[in-house]
Order: C-alpha cells, then sequence, then structure tokens
C-alpha cells in the first residue's frame, strides 16, 4: 500500500523524503484563483520518479454551478489542470463534487458534471483519469450524502470517472467511516485514493477541519480499517508539522 501526503507544490520531491512518502499530492495553480499553471520545474524529475503523484484541482472549481460565471471557467480549469498534471505524470486529478445553489435542483448539478464528460469526450478525454472527491457540507453538494452520489454516479460512471473517499468529510458529512468502503463501492464500484484525514470537528459537523490521527473525533483504529480495505493509495492531508508521524503511524498498523 503507497502511503504519503499533500505537499508544498514548490518543491515535492523534498517534502516527500521529509515525509518518507511513497505518494504525493500538490496544487500546479493558486488553490483560491483561476490561473492555467505553469510548467512544474520538477515536471521530468516526477515522471521518472518511483512516486505516485496527484494533482488536487483549486477549491474554486464548481463544475456543478447553474452560474455561468462559475461553471464554464471552471470546465476550463478541469481541462487546463488535467493536462498539466499529465506533464508531472500524475495519476489523477482530484476535483470536489461541488454543489449547487441554495433552492436549485440538484438534477442541473449532475447533468453539468456530465456535460463536462461529454463534451472533452468528443476531443479524446482527459489526459488523466478526473477523481470526484466526497465533501462535507451543503445542502445541494453532489457528493456529500451518499444518496446524492449514487444519482451522480449514475450519470458520470460511464465516462470512466474515478472517486477520492475523504474520511474527515465523510465523517463531517455524517456518513459512518465503519463500513464506508463497501458503501462506495457499491456505488461507484472504485476508490482510487483515500485522502486519509482526523477530524477537529464532531460526527455530522459538516465542518471541513482536519486534524493528525489521534488529534481529532475520528477513531484511528476506523480510518486504519479504511485504508486496510480500500485497496488504494492513501495521501494524509493533515496539518504538516504531523504527517510524517500520521504516515510512519499507518504504515505500522498496516504492515
Amino acid at each position: 500500500m503507497l502511503i504519503g501526503a499533500h505537499v508544498r507544490d514548490d518543491d515535492p520531491l523534498a517534502a516527500a523524503a521529509e515525509r518518507n512518502a511513497e505518494v504525493v499530492q500538490f496544487f500546479l495553480s493558486d488553490p483560491q484563483g483561476w490561473k492555467a499553471p505553469n510548467p512544474h520545474p520538477q515536471a521530468e524529475q516526477l515522471r521518472n520518479s518511483d512516486l505516485a503523484v496527484f494533482i488536487h484541482a483549486p477549491y474554486v472549481v464548481n463544475v456543478a454551478s447553474q452560474n455561468n460565471r462559475i461553471r464554464i471557467p471552471s470546465r476550463k480549469v478541469v481541462a487546463q489542470q488535467a493536462k498539466a498534471a499529465a506533464e508531472v505524470g500524475a495519476r489523477g486529478l482530484v476535483v470536489h463534487g461541488g454543489h449547487v445553489t441554495k433552492g436549485g435542483d440538484p438534477a442541473e448539478g449532475v447533468a453539468n458534471w456530465r456535460k463536462l464528460f461529454e463534451r472533452q469526450a468528443e476531443q479524446g478525454g482527459f489526459e488523466v483519469p478526473i477523481l470526484i472527491e466526497n465533501t462535507a457540507g451543503g445542502a445541494n453538494a453532489m457528493a456529500r450524502k451518499f444518496d446524492a452520489l449514487a444519482r451522480l454516479w449514475d450519470a458520470v460512471g460511464e465516462f470512466g470517472a474515478g472517486f477520492c473517499l475523504d474520511t474527515c468529510h465523510a465523517h463531517a458529512a455524517g456518513e459512518e467511516l465503519l463500513d464506508i468502503v463497501d458503501r462506495v463501492k457499491a456505488i461507484t464500484g472504485r476508490i482510487d485514493l483515500v485522502h486519509l484525514n482526523d477530524s477537529r470537528d464532531e460526527f455530522g459537523s459538516s465542518r471541513d477541519r482536519h486534524a493528525n490521527i489521534g488529534a481529532g473525533h475520528i477513531d484511528p483504529e476506523l480510518l486504519v480499517a479504511v485504508c486496510a480495505t480500500a485497496d488504494a493509495p492513501v495521501v494524509v492531508e493533515t496539518p504538516g508539522d504531523g504527517q510524517a508521524a500520521d504516515i510512519d503511524f499507518l504504515r505500522s498498523r498496516l504492515a
């Protein structure tokens, strides 16, 4: 099992070595901005390394949005990020499921996700798999509650969409972790990446605040069990000064 961390984007190779990580995830551009990513200075080294690389799309992306000023740039950003992710040898691009506005019809958000894949399929598809991530809050979110996730997957599963399971997000959304891998795979048929995070807040809080393993409200044994059953690379997105210890803990428990 490959275990690693979300690291700084300027020198992911050094950050991986510092944490003894086998996987790295990072941003290729401002996570709060719309600008296209620049070529990464370590692209060739990353492609030729033994690291498993994943890229996280900017947080501003909301493919589901009914607002043209958000949805259309979001589609463009996903395509740009996927192309840039391929250049660093990434195994996938993580994109949050997004949401429609209050009072909006979630079916419109699902349709917008399908349009993303349909339009890109006409151009030969994305350069790397798009990994849709479950989210922590929002009544009209596409991938917060698993009944909504099932509706989304009915629309996009045929295009080869991948799935990223975030444990903090699931906990915050009120989804039990005990059997979560089985419930996810019953919907998506796959888990491509696990974001293994403890939570600073209680179950069902809708708050997305990550904590190091054992420092939050999730039983560490549940987190270990998710890793053991998911059969996917694991990335901790926990506070940086505790990431090495988080990786060591998981590796020792899963050995």
